[in-house]
C-alpha cells in the first residue's frame, strides 16, 4: 500500500463470479417478474456468456471515473479480451488489467513483456516445472469425470470436471502433492486450477500501485486465488458465495457480503463507491449514473 501523497484510489477486482456472472451463476432468487434487467458483457461463439445488472453497470461506470480500476482475472489474455465492461465513456478500456492470475500485466490492452519475463524468472526459481504438474494430472484425472484438461498461457493448468463425480479426498490429496512443489490448488465451480504459488494477482496489482502512486487500494474476489489480493488491500470485499465463502474465509479489512450471485456484484460496487466517495469528500448522491458530475470528473482527471 502506497505511502504517497496521492488521493487516487486503485481498485483490483476479480471478474468471474465477482463482477460478472454466467447464466448458471446468476443466482436470481426472486420471482421472474422481479428479476433485475441484465446487461451482456461477454459474447462467446456468437452467444451471450456473461452478465451484470444494469444498476451494477451504472455503478461501475461511476467507480471507473474516480479510480484506477484494474480487472484482475485468472483468464488468459484471449479470454479476457472477450469481455467489454461498461465505462464512463463509450469504448472505455482499462489502462491496466491483470490476466493469467498475474502472469500478464496489460497496459492499454497489450501485455507488458518486461513484467511477463520477470514472472517467468521467479517461477523457474521457486516452483516445480509446469510439465511435472501436467503429467500428474494426466495420471490422476480420471476421464470419467474430467471433461477438459488445459494449460493456460504456458503458466498454469486447469481441469474442467463433473464436480459431483469428483472422488472424495481427491482435491485434498492433489493439494498436498502440489504444495510440496510450490503450487496451489483452487476448486472454482467446475474448474480445478493448479497455479504456482508466486503467480498472484496481488503481485501484479502491487506493480500497478507502484506505477500509479495510488494512496488507497480496494479489492474484491471470491476464490482462494483472490485471497492474497484481498489481504493486500486497504479495504476488500467478498461475495456471500464462492470458494472463500465455502471455507468461511475472512480477514481484518475484508467485508463479507450477505448477497450472492449477480446481486453480490452489484452490492460490492456500491460498497467500493461509498469508500471512494468518503475519501474524496463527495456526498452519497454524487454521480450515481454514467453521466457523472463535474466534481467527479475533476477527481477522475486529477
Amino acid at each position: 500500500m502506497s505511502g504517497s501523497g496521492s488521493t487516487r484510489h486503485l481498485v483490483g477486482c476479480d471478474l468471474d463470479r465477482t463482477l460478472i456472472y454466467s447464466s448458471r451463476a446468476l443466482a436470481l432468487r426472486v420471482p421472474d417478474e422481479d428479476a433485475p434487467r441484465l446487461l451482456v458483457v461477454e459474447v462467446h461463439r456468437g452467444e451471450p456468456l456473461s452478465y451484470m445488472t444494469e444498476d451494477a453497470a451504472r455503478l461501475l461506470a461511476t467507480l471507473i471515473a474516480v479510480t484506477d480500476f484494474v480487472p484482475a482475472t485468472t483468464r488468459t489474455v484471449a479470454q479476457y479480451r472477450r469481455i467489454h465492461l461498461p465505462g464512463p465513456v463509450p469504448d472505455w478500456t482499462p489502462r491496466h488489467a491483470i490476466c493469467a492470475n498475474g502472469g500478464h500485466l496489460l497496459v492499454d490492452g497489450e501485455p507488458d513483456q518486461d513484467w511477463h519475463a520477470q514472472v517467468r524468472a521467479t517461477l523457474a526459481q521457486q516452483c516445480a516445472p509446469l510439465d511435472e504438474i501436467v503429467h500428474r494430472l494426466a495420471l490422476t484425472a480420471d476421464p470419467e469425470w474430467t471433461r477438459k484438461r488445459r494449460v493456460a498461457e504456458n503458466l498454469f493448468a486447469y481441469l474442467v470436471v463433473d464436480r459431483p463425480s469428483l472422488p472424495p479426498g481427491w482435491v485434498e490429496e492433489l493439494s498436498g502433492w502440489a504444495a510440496e512443489r510450490g503450487w496451489g490448488v483452487s476448486l472454482q465451480g467446475r474448474k480445478v486450477y493448479l497455479v504456482p504459488e508466486p503467480l498472484t494477482k496481488s503481485a501484479a496489482l502491487a506493480e500497478v500501485e507502484r506505477r500509479t502512486g495510488a494512496a488507497t487500494v480496494l479489492a474484491a474476489g471470491d476464490s482462494l486465488l483472490d485471497a492474497e489480493l484481498l489481504l493486500a488491500a486497504d479495504a476488500a470485499f467478498r461475495p456471500g458465495h464462492g470458494e472463500l465463502a465455502d471455507t468461511g474465509w475472512t480477514a481484518p479489512g475484508v467485508t463479507v457480503l450477505a448477497e450472492t450471485g449477480v446481486a453480490a456484484g452489484e452490492e460490492l460496487l456500491r460498497r467500493m463507491l461509498a469508500v471512494v466517495r468518503a475519501g474524496l469528500g463527495l456526498g452519497a448522491g454524487v454521480g450515481v449514473g454514467v453521466e457523472v458530475s463535474g466534481a467527479v470528473r475533476r477527481a477522475a482527471a486529477g
